[in-house]
């Protein structure tokens, strides 16, 4: 059995995608000393402004960790988990690209 190449691709940018999320979270918590959340939209002015980027690409970490706290505590439905956990693998997918994307455009210019 063969993997077309996009396939391989996409594969690998939905790894890095979910990798780049957890560097930026861990990053943030280290930085911050506490954990990142979706919360800090809710500061307004420069901080809010500021923590969209960081939110943008570590949003798929977030969505799963809420997503599982969530059934965890919350008792939430199944169906919703399933929802949230295909939202974040696409989420993880778009910036996973956007990451090799980057890169690809930073080594060609070196």
């Amino acid at each position: 059995m063969t993997l077309d190449p996009a396939a391989i691709d996409s594969l690998s940018a939905l790894g890095l995608g979910f990798a780049f999320a957890g560097l930026t979270s861990s990053g943030f918590e280290l930085v911050a000393g506490r954990p990142l959340g979706f919360g800090l939209l809710n500061t307004g002015g420069v901080k809010a402004l500021a923590a969209v980027p960081v939110l943008v690409f570590s949003a798929p970490l977030l969505i799963i960790r809420n997503t599982i706290r969530g059934r965890r505590f919350e008792r939430r439905p199944i169906h919703f988990v399933m929802i949230a956990t295909i939202i974040a693998c696409f989420w993880s997918l778009l910036s996973g690209r956007v990451v090799f994307d980057a890169a690809a455009h930073l080594l060609a210019g070196a």
